[in-house]
């Protein structure tokens, strides 16, 4: 299955992007979602500025110590292992929860410490959530 890597999707009114958790809030982000499984060091609750905080819609930490050793080479594996967790029941409801604030009509922005963006869990999630 060919992946493309862009953080910005939309669907069937679903606009979803992905930005650092560390970048200013702006209006234009909406519903704002931490969905990193810890919390970002040294940033304060109140300048993160979240509406939620979706720990179960992450990779577990054995995905994501096994990605990190070569991320390089592993990506396509890891969205299939990481899509395969999502459909546990808890990361399942996450998942529904994330949707249906995209649908809710107004921008959904998921939020990563992520340094690079383009080949994370965040990048993966914005997909799904913005899937038909």
């Amino acid at each position: 299955m060919e992946r493309k890597e862009k953080g910005t999707s939309a669907a069937a009114d679903a606009t979803v992007q992905v930005k650092r958790v560390y970048e200013e809030w702006a209006p234009e982000d909406g519903t704002r979602v931490l969905v990193d499984r810890l919390w970002p060091r040294g940033l304060s609750k109140e300048d993160a500025r979240l509406d939620e905080w979706a720990k179960s819609a992450t990779p577990s930490p054995e995905l994501r110590a096994w990605y990190h050793e070569r991320m390089d080479e592993r990506y396509e594996e890891f969205c299939d292992r990481y899509e395969a967790e999502l459909a546990e029941p808890e990361p399942a409801q996450a998942l529904r929860r994330l949707r249906e604030l995209a649908r809710s009509g107004s921008p959904l922005t998921l939020l990563t410490a992520a340094k690079h963006l383009g080949r994370t869990h965040a990048d993966l999630l914005a997909r799904l959530v913005a899937a038909p």
